[in-house]
């Protein structure tokens, strides 16, 4: 499963022209989503929050994102980044300009999550769900000749997550708001997590925006000194608190284009420098 950001990108979106909340996807009906994001950073938040120097690291993630109704109530959800890019890059003497290390990088597929949500108050004014969501390690936990190089995190996770959210009127506008909390199982000597997020979004005309808080808490019950490098988007205990801003634009009543920056407010092992994300989706 993927940690950091990237969890927050493509998944918490809901309206009729995007997926996602407490709201299932009506039967037969669906939203599908190929994305790109990418994240490089020279520098990274510490055990205790504080931001520290690294050398320059990148992650490249290519995403198809899909929730399909199989009924009114129940709606399957597949993520999975196909083909993932992890990049160190070489660091050189600023006195010598030889390259003091040597970069690297590996490709491959990442984790796959799959996730099946049931509508519980199917027509109510507050739309409630619960999830389950399978982490599958498809990827590469270790690569580079250094071994730290990684595509995914090895682990098997399970979570169970509850939503709630609701439309209002504003005028002749209708925004909407979700929350959300999570238990994360994690396997692997991994550390299990509690997860928590908020997001608000209103559609006008062609547009639709949206800004999501998401946040991590570890319970810190693995493995002791284990994956605990804040330079890998997969460490053990990761915390952090998300802000994301994201826009689309619908240009049919089919397809759109959709972008997001995710920011952490605070964080702790996790690299401190934001995400972007651009992508075309499709609603039949």
């Amino acid at each position: 499963m993927k940690k950091l950001l990237v969890l927050i990108l493509s998944v918490l979106c809901v309206n009729a022209s995007v997926a996602g909340g407490g709201w299932p996807q009506p039967k037969g009906k669906g939203y599908f989503k190929l994305s790109q994001m990418w994240i490089i950073s020279n520098q990274h938040f510490t055990d205790v929050g504080e931001i520290d120097p690294n050398a320059t690291r990148a992650s490249y993630f290519t995403n198809i994102y899909g929730e399909y109704g199989i009924t009114d109530r129940f709606t399957g959800i597949v993520y999975w980044p196909f083909f993932v890019r992890s990049v160190a890059y070489e660091q050189v003497s600023g006195t010598t300009g030889n390259v003091i290390v040597p970069g690297d990088a590996i490709n491959g597929i990442g984790d796959m999550d799959l996730t099946i949500k049931y509508g519980l108050t199917p027509g109510k004014r507050i739309a409630t769900s619960a999830s389950l969501l399978l982490g599958l390690p498809l990827g590469q936990s270790t690569g580079g000749y250094d071994g730290t190089l990684q595509t995914g995190d090895g682990e098997f996770n399970q979570m169970i997550q509850l939503d709630a959210g609701t439309s209002f009127k504003v005028g002749n506008l209708y925004p909407y708001a979700n929350v959300l909390v999570a238990f994360n199982n994690r396997t692997g000597g991994f550390s299990d997590e509690l997860r928590y997020g908020i997001e608000a979004g209103l559609e006008y005309k062609r547009f639709f925006g949206v800004i999501r808080l998401y946040g991590i808490h570890s319970f810190k019950n693995g493995e002791p000194n284990f994956n605990t490098v804040g330079t890998s988007l997969f460490a053990n205990n990761v915390e952090y608190l998300g802000i994301t801003p994201e826009l689309s634009y619908r240009f049919s009543e089919k397809w759109g284009l959709t972008g997001n920056v995710g920011m952490a407010a605070w964080g702790k092992l996790i690299l401190a420098s934001p995400t972007f994300s651009v992508g075309v989706y499709f609603k039949p």
